[in-house]
């Protein structure tokens, strides 16, 4: 099993190439990361007292929180898996049930797995694939032990089948078309008895009973396709008969219980409301004291097996803006013993986010606009407008952070966008007054800005 091997300090400089500020977030996830490979390397009597340390990250939406979520999931090469706290609901109630995140860890921890195993016998496949194609294109002939599946060994039979080989690998029977034969798929998944516990794996189970049954039909006539398309069929099918599933699910379990990591969104939805409140709202405190078991260390019954929660880091998130991080109840707050305070952006925050990170927003723009010839300049000039457009709109209206910024791009490059196919090398400069001249309406009326921007 591979575990990230980076250092803190490399994971942190990673995200920065995305990621404008929030320092001690970054350094709080990088250190969990690398303590998830530390943990692996003491001795095995010590490996299962040491529990991860889960993290609360708390600051104003926009500010990062979900993005540096996402790179995460990138860097760990490990089960990850980014939920909303608010889909799920107290037992009893209308909503999805906690243990679903488990599950849903583990489907992605199994097709994870089954993408490297197929990988593996990526090379073994294709062989297997040309000689089925090659068996296609000579029709006929019959096959021998001294070649499963293939012609029998006859000098001018092996001469053409070579040449034909060599068309084949170059590409020049591509377009050909030959005729597929259906493949029948052995053995039918059983259902189990339905109960309220595993009612969402009985759905699961259904679909994919229905699922292979459609294959089936489907499948069940030849069917014409191309010697290219054929191959890569083929190839899938062969892939899908050389990997042992039994060995890809207990691989998956094993990576979910030893390396698996749970992003809980909108932590601070679920917090209850003042003491004495009765109504409603009592399922959020019993979405916490269900999430409890499985942060604490469980065992959750999937599809696969048993999977234990007690070694998988659950970072939670909320920008806590009604509430505060004391309203959640005391049990879940112990569960979460690492928390870190990600700052409000500033108007110097969004000039960086503009042009600093890799994937930054006037880059974007830039290369959507230039699939259509035109060239997009931003001067930097533009970018100290747009910067100061968007601290100020979110000054005066809700600070939804650097979200404010799509907002503002979208509004500033309308016209650009619209007529950019009809002005194919044309060059748009964008600078201080074009930003004044698109958006300097709206700003001064702060009615129409709240509503527009």
């Amino acid at each position: 099993m591979n575990f990230h091997p980076m250092t803190p300090r490399e994971i942190v400089s990673e995200l920065d190439r995305y990621i404008v500020g929030q320092n001690a977030a970054k350094r709080a996830v990088a250190i969990a990361l690398r303590n998830r490979w530390r943990r692996l390397q003491v001795p095995d009597e010590l490996r299962e007292e040491i529990a991860p340390k889960n993290i609360i990250m708390i600051g104003p939406t926009g500010v990062g929180k979900t993005e540096i979520s996402r790179r995460l999931a990138r860097l760990s090469q490990a089960p990850f898996i980014k939920v909303e706290a608010t889909r799920f609901t107290e037992v009893g109630y209308v909503g999805r049930d906690v243990e679903s995140i488990i599950r849903d860890l583990t489907e992605l921890a199994v097709d994870m797995v089954r993408e490297e195993e197929s990988a593996k016998v990526e090379v073994s496949a294709r062989n297997m694939a040309e000689e089925r194609v090659l068996d296609l294109l000579l029709p006929g002939e019959i096959a021998t032990p001294e070649r499963p599946g293939g012609p029998q060994s006859q000098p001018e039979s092996d001469d053409t089948r070579e040449k034909l080989r060599k068309l084949l690998r170059t590409g020049k029977l591509d377009d050909r078309m030959v005729e597929l034969e259906p493949q029948v798929q052995a053995g039918a998944t059983m259902l189990e008895v339905i109960t309220p516990e595993n009612l969402e794996e009985a759905g699961q189970s259904l679909r994919d009973s229905l699922s292979n049954m459609m294959g089936n039909m489907r499948d069940a006539r030849p069917r014409k396709t191309s010697v290219k398309e054929a191959l890569e069929i083929i190839a899938q099918q062969e892939a899908q008969n050389l990997v042992d599933m039994q060995k890809v699910a207990a691989e998956a379990v094993s990576r979910v219980q030893e390396n698996g990591i749970v992003f809980i969104d909108e932590i601070d939805k679920i917090c209850g409301r003042e003491a004495g409140y009765v109504g409603p709202d009592v399922s959020r405190e019993g979405v916490q004291r269900d999430l409890l078991p499985i942060i604490e260390g469980s065992s959750v019954k999937t599809r696969h097996g048993l999977v234990r929660t007690d070694h998988i880091l659950f970072v939670a998130s909320g920008a806590f803006n009604a509430s505060k991080p004391a309203d959640l109840i005391p049990e879940f707050q112990g569960r979460f013993p690492i928390r870190v305070e990600l700052e409000a952006l500033t108007e110097e925050d969004f000039v960086r986010i503009l042009t600093e990170p890799q994937n930054s927003l006037t880059r974007q723009y830039v290369e959507l606009l230039g699939t259509e010839g035109l060239e997009l300049v931003f001067e930097d000039s533009a970018v100290r407008e747009l910067a100061q457009a968007a601290a100020q709109v979110n000054a005066q209206a809700e600070n939804v952070g650097a979200r404010r910024l799509h907002t503002i791009m979208e509004r500033l490059l309308e016209e650009s966008s619209c007529t950019a196919p009809e002005r194919p090398k044309a060059t748009v400069t964008v600078d201080a007054g074009y930003v004044r001249e698109r958006l300097g309406p709206i700003l001064e009326d702060q009615d129409l800005s709240r509503y527009i921007l």
